[in-house]
């Protein structure tokens, strides 16, 4: 059998990041044995490390390594010991931003999973989420206010103010509406669009846009909220969507309440997909949606789910190995079904465990 080998470029990060990311690398090294693959891992440092190390959050070898790599395995930057930096050399926006400007990572897509078996750990009533539930948010990354100039602050007669702009073309809502109609062809068929068409211009140009691509995809229903409605809807009835689609600040924003109504940020990977297509699939960068959570770092206790279902992500987005990476969803889920649990989805009658254990027990399942 002909063995397929991959480069991925390993950007750990700060916080728990490390911890988690060896237990990927552990369930990665139990797909090569099963399925006939090799993965060429190259580390670097990203975020605070690199600040501390290399003087910038994103250094230039960095930058090297992922363009030699057909993916890019992302952990989490930032942390207290950074937060006194000016903001533009903080981890988050002097290293995320960047890098998804660099290799235009325009889209990314974040799954929201209730587990069935973790509903106890939703903040939401008992009966919205009895029997889990399965959301994809769509977030388009590369424009609207994050990206948008101008983006100043700056004295005028004799008072701050600060601007950013919101700026959307067609060309950028067309190509992220295109992956939320596919995304959504393969799963219920059902496309809930977000926006704000009542007040911004963009907006429109967003709701429009979308309506007139409906026609290409006449299998997907495609349904409009705004996004105020959107963040109550998803509270009062989060098993009503299917696949969300939004610009990058409402869906950065939903996303969020989306993963936090799981009830763990530890369960929850994203992948950023770029504009370069490969015959396998998209490059990208595929990280766990929680931070670096360095009240529990180097404690041996944190979720390395998220960056295992991460590491899923990228061999089914990127890596074109679409078996492998149901391999890896179908492990974790026996794991779930078997009780074991890391501290932030324990509950009376499951066993506790910490973050090698979690990882051990996923890899054996494979």
């Amino acid at each position: 059998m002909t063995t397929k080998t991959f480069q991925i470029a390993v950007l750990a990060g700060d916080g728990i990041g490390p911890e988690v990311m060896a237990e990927a690398r552990r369930v990665l090294a139990a797909i090569e044995a099963k399925f006939a693959l090799t993965f060429s891992f190259t580390e670097a440092r990203v975020g605070g490390i690199a600040i501390d190390v290399d003087g910038k959050a994103l250094p230039e070898e960095t930058i090297r390594v992922c363009e030699a790599s057909d993916a890019i395995l992302f952990g989490s930057v930032g942390g207290p010991k950074w937060e006194s930096l000016p903001p533009n050399e903080q981890p988050e926006r002097a290293a995320l931003l960047p890098i998804r400007k660099h290799f235009g990572l325009f889209a990314n897509l974040r799954p929201a999973v209730c587990f069935p078996q973790l509903t106890h750990a939703s903040p939401v009533r008992a009966d919205l989420v009895a029997g889990g539930f399965n959301i994809l948010c769509v977030r388009e990354l590369t424009g609207g206010l994050y990206f948008g100039q101008p983006k100043y602050s700056r004295e005028e007669n004799g008072d701050t103010i600060a601007v950013d702009t919101m700026v959307y073309k067609r060309s950028e809502i067309e190509r992220i509406a295109h992956v939320a109609f596919k995304a959504a062809q393969g799963r219920d068929k059902r496309l809930t669009s977000v926006d704000k068409a009542n007040v911004l211009e963009n907006s429109v140009l967003w709701r429009r846009t979308m309506n007139e691509l409906a026609k290409q995809y006449p299998d997907v229903q495609l349904s409009h909220l705004y996004v105020d409605n959107a963040a109550m809807q998803l509270i009062k009835n989060p098993k009503g969507f299917d696949v969300i689609v939004a610009e990058n600040l409402f869906g950065d924003i939903l996303s969020d309440e989306m993963a936090m109504i799981t009830g763990s940020l530890g369960m929850l990977p994203s992948a950023s997909l770029g504009l370069k297509e490969t015959p396998l699939g998209r490059f990208g960068l595929f990280e766990p949606s929680g931070g670096t959570a360095p009240d529990i770092a180097g404690k041996g206790i944190a979720n390395p789910i998220a960056q295992i279902l991460s590491a899923a992500m990228m061999l089914r987005y990127s890596l074109g190995e679409p078996a492998a990476a149901a391999a890896i969803d179908a492990a974790v889920k026996v794991v779930i079904e078997r009780g074991l649990r890391t501290g932030d989805i324990h509950s009376e009658g499951t066993q506790r465990v910490g973050t090698r254990e979690m990882g051990e027990a996923i890899a054996a399942a494979i």
